[in-house]
């Protein structure tokens, strides 16, 4: 397969790229490099000893990603291009539903004009909103409590309606929970600029001394200690996932939803805990306020993507915590 990443170059996308090429496939990206380093490109090359196929575009831009399917046979597209900060998005609302519906309006444009008929969508267990009931089944009333959040419950409708419309198209929509880790090389993970909106980059920056304490947002949730509780997969379970999606698209028509995720929550706390005890470092910690758009509790039931996708998540939170922190030093040094 010839598959396209758009945002290939970020966190999920990278990773995706190696397993996808690892596989035997060819993926190709486009990226804007609004939310992604460029360096990025020279790491895979590393990694691989291949070229990386890349162009440099906005998905927003028809007649640029138009040039892109005009170059490459495309098998499959994998949507990752998108802003992804929950927090941010509430404070900047109109930024992130023009970005992340414009560039699937246009991607979908482009792919119907050139018979590409075969999507895996970059969604989130955001959609599912602020329930109390877990784990989260892809069966589940959704709904969301902030921007960033609709943003994926929007494009999820817009993906149903536009597979309904056009019955030859093949579309997963893959529910992430909260990807953490690195690729064993320790060469590409998670590179947010700033201060961390992630759990795990924070963590890491805060084990080197560049940021003096870990800030937790939130000590007073309904949970058992207090901070919020996550699913964290690691990402190359996740990589995984979209190549098992790509698979089962290969053979059947529909639009369908699936939990990546490993089916166990873990609260900030107890991810410390485990993050000092795998790499024998110290992580000072405050609690701060909640975040707005933040919930108390958010789990998977990886079940159905078991069953049909035929893929598990099989790293666990000390593999996480190890390769992240396995990426830290190798960039420190």
């Amino acid at each position: 397969m010839t598959v396209l990443l758009t945002g290939g170059a970020g966190f999920i996308g990278s990773h995706t790229y190696l397993a996808l090429l690892e596989a035997g496939h060819q993926p190709v990206i486009v990226d804007n490099f609004s939310n992604s380093n460029p360096k990025i490109l020279e790491k895979l090359k590393q990694i691989t000893g291949l070229p990386v196929i890349c162009h440099r575009a906005d998905v927003r831009d028809e007649a640029a990603l138009s040039a892109v399917f005009e170059k490459h046979r495309l098998t499959a597209v994998i949507h990752f291009a998108g802003y992804k900060a929950v927090g941010e998005s509430v404070g900047r609302p109109l930024a992130y539903y023009r970005n992340n519906l414009d560039s699937t309006l246009a991607l979908c444009e482009v792919m119907k004009r050139y018979g590409v008929t075969r999507l895996v969508f970059s969604s989130s267990a955001t959609v599912y909103g602020a329930t109390d009931r877990m784990p989260l089944k892809e069966n589940m009333p959704t709904g969301c409590t902030n921007p960033y959040g609709w943003t994926k419950y929007m494009n999820e409708q817009i993906l149903r309606d536009m597979t309904a419309a056009n019955p030859d198209w093949s579309v997963a929509l893959l529910r992430y929970f909260n990807p953490v880790g690195a690729h064993e090389s320790g060469l590409v993970r998670e590179e947010p600029t700033g201060i961390p909106n992630n759990l795990m980059p924070y963590i890491t920056q805060v084990a080197c001394g560049k940021l003096p304490e870990l800030i937790i947002f939130g000590g007073d949730y309904p949970t058992g200690d207090g901070t919020g509780v996550r699913d964290y997969i690691h990402v190359m379970d996740l990589a995984a996932g979209h190549l098992a999606a790509c698979g089962f698209l290969s053979d059947r028509t529909g639009c369908e939803a699936f939990n990546l995720g490993t089916g166990i929550g873990y609260s900030v706390l107890q991810v410390v805990d485990a993050f000092q005890r795998v790499n024998g470092v110290r992580i000072p910690y405050r609690i701060g306020p909640r975040r707005p758009g933040d919930i108390a509790r958010c789990y998977a039931d990886p079940a159905r993507a078991q069953t049909m996708l035929r893929w598990r998540a099989k790293k666990n939170l000390d593999d996480m915590c190890r390769d992240s922190w396995r990426f830290q030093q190798m960039r420190e040094h």
